[in-house]
């Protein structure tokens, strides 16, 4: 975030995914929490996954990759002390950022309806609990407010300005679906912000140096590449059951394509030299 230019983070649900984003040349990975819930469990993003089992999941995701992992640290997962830990565990994990929402529990994903909030007041309290305990540490806390959707506008940039005089890194204000929402956000809040584009709505027809030139410095792409793999992945299969065969079906990257992308070369040359 040190240098020049808009970060472009494309989502991953899973650690192999991540690697396709680092192969693909992209400087950092948002681990997303919509994803990572229906990659574990097959389900929507309300609020099921616990602490343990996302930052197990960021911990698989950063031994995977190079490049920074951006997490989904949901609300923190309770009160102060589950914040504290839920930073010490992603820290742990070899996180680069995480983002913290003001949303009440149960919670549930930005783009939804019936959101509910916590009292602003309290996402202050809760940032700043949360800076507190990453201390000097090297990792980002990104305020994150989900009022657009649940209070409006009005409300979501008031939030923003809240947690940036607490001190966050970035703020987020998720849930814009438009365009003219998003140039709302751009230009009535300054500083380092993050804004989410979320395909099937019109911002995603917005370019990257669109984004830049509105004053963004970090932009998630949470379910591009979720929302392609389970196209393909649907395609391929009602091809396999209608015709009897995986000949003829959509593209897909060969056994020795595949290899590659999970690092078999490490592994085969460890074995060439240290095994029996």
């Amino acid at each position: 975030m040190a240098g020049p230019g808009l970060v472009v983070a494309p989502g991953a649900a899973d650690s192999i995914t991540a690697r396709i984003v680092e192969s693909a040349g992209f400087p950092a990975v948002y681990m997303t929490g919509f994803g990572a819930t229906a990659c574990r469990l097959g389900m929507p993003d309300i609020g099921l996954l616990s602490q343990t089992e996302m930052t197990e999941h960021a911990r698989n995701m950063t031994r995977a990759v190079s490049v920074p992992v951006i997490a989904d640290a949901d609300t923190g997962y309770g009160g102060p002390s589950n914040i504290h830990r839920t930073v010490h565990e992603y820290l742990q994990a070899g996180v680069g950022a995480i983002h913290l929402e003001d949303q009440a529990t149960p919670k549930r994903c930005g783009q939804m309806s019936g959101l509910r909030l916590m009292d602003a007041d309290a996402g202050v309290r809760r940032l700043r609990c949360a800076l507190e305990a990453r201390g000097s540490a090297d990792m980002l806390i990104i305020g994150r407010t989900d009022a657009l959707p649940a209070a409006g506008v009005t409300e979501a940039i008031r939030r923003a300005r809240l947690y940036q005089d607490a001190g966050v890194d970035l703020v987020f204000i998720d849930g814009i679906k438009t365009v003219q929402e998003l140039e709302t956000v751009a230009g009535a809040v300054d500083g380092p912000k993050v804004v989410s584009i979320v395909d099937g709505n019109p911002t995603a027809a917005l370019t990257a140096a669109d984004l830049e030139d509105l004053g963004f410095r970090l932009a998630l792409y949470p379910v591009t590449a979720l929302f392609t793999a389970t196209r393909a992945i649907a395609g391929a299969l009602t091809h396999l059951k209608a015709t009897g065969t995986s000949a003829g079906g959509p593209p897909q990257h060969s056994y020795e394509e595949f290899s590659q992308l999970v690092g078999v070369d490490l592994h085969e040359d460890l074995d060439d030299r240290f095994g029996s």
